[in-house]
């Protein structure tokens, strides 16, 4: 699977099977920074294509040398919402041989909830799950295996960042306009989730949501999944004027903050706060497993209807068993293990 994202386009081999957890054995992860590149007219720039191009042609090569058969190839807000986006696609198809595809964000929304609850297992009871991405948040409720309400807000970090803080430290007036901004989006939907009742548990799934935690004290990855972590809004209040306070690359010197999510994790925090507060919400808990392995549980489950506009793609010319190589391992240890 290679999901071209927009702070990184990363590929997991894995060697599934019905009702196995969908354990990547290979992993490579090279970075796009997308979020940086969208011009004022909505299109993704030529250093961005150029950067999604390298990305994908160098992730192809490994699953050519580690005899990837077949392959899911999706890409999320980036460049599913650029302006040029055809025009993105016929030259990533020109260059590399494979045509991403797209999943809405409800869809990611969707199968990103069906990894928390397949993690979690039955006994959850109703899930209440969020995802901040680079240029939406993803938000689901249920307590089936099938989300009762899945949605999708243009409130990702790096989206924000590039709308609402171009200063590199932002200003208090660009912070002030950030949170109304966010506060009135999730306005409309916080009344739908107070209406639907409490949710017995609340995960969030996304990077932004992991490094926030970490920053606050949860265990680092090489600890394991079965670390339970969490993130209190308490401490993210704590967090957040240090945060805007620092230029980015201070901020990518604190602890979990990767340098290539430090411009952005300010609009992230914001987000994570707003929605914390919306939502009425002392702490969310830190899932491993999201959109990715979402996609990969429901082809397991031979439910591909569930997945539109997905398909496998042939990866031609593999190379010979002498030629293949190791994929480096994702960094920070972040492999999401059973």
């Amino acid at each position: 699977m290679l999901d071209i994202g927009s702070n990184c386009a990363q590929l997991q081999i894995v060697d599934g099977a019905p009702g196995a957890p969908p354990l990547p054995a290979l992993a490579i992860k090279e970075p796009t920074r997308l979020a940086e590149e969208i011009e004022d007219n909505g299109a993704l720039s030529e250093d961005g294509v150029a950067r999604v191009i390298r990305a994908v042609g160098e992730a192809m090569v490994a699953a050519r040398q580690n005899h990837v058969e077949e392959l899911f190839v999706y890409a999320t807000s980036a460049i599913r919402d650029a302006a040029n986006r055809d025009a993105v696609l016929d030259r990533i198809e020109n260059d590399t041989g494979i045509r991403p595809q797209f999943l809405t964000g409800e869809d990611e929304a969707r199968l990103t909830y069906a990894a928390a609850h397949r993690w979690y297992g039955w006994s959850a009871g109703r899930i209440l799950l969020l995802d901040i991405g680079g240029g939406s948040l993803e938000i689901a409720l249920g307590r089936d295996a099938k989300p009762e309400l899945a949605l999708s807000l243009p409130l990702g970090a790096g989206r924000l960042t590039r709308a609402f803080l171009p200063d590199d430290p932002p200003t208090r007036a660009q912070l002030r306009k950030l949170r109304r901004h966010v506060r009135a989006t999730l306005r409309e939907i916080s009344d739908r989730l107070r209406w639907e009742g409490p949710a017995a548990r609340t995960v969030a799934t996304s990077k932004t949501f992991k490094q926030l935690a970490r920053v606050c004290g949860a265990a680092p990855q090489r600890k394991g999944p079965f670390v339970r972590r969490e993130l209190r809004a308490a401490d993210l209040r704590r967090l957040l004027p240090e945060l805007a306070a620092k230029p980015a690359a201070k901020r990518a010197k604190m602890r979990g903050i990767s340098a290539g999510r430090a411009r952005q994790i300010v609009a992230g925090a914001v987000v994570a706060e707003q929605a914390m507060k919306a939502f009425d919400l002392e702490s969310v808990e830190l899932c491993p497993w999201a959109l990715r392995e979402g996609v990969i549980l429901r082809y397991l489950a031979g439910l591909p209807d569930q997945v539109p506009d997905l398909h496998l793609q042939p990866v031609r010319g593999a190379a010979r068993p002498e030629d293949a190589v190791p994929l480096r391992p994702v960094a920070d240890g972040d492999l999401p293990l059973p």
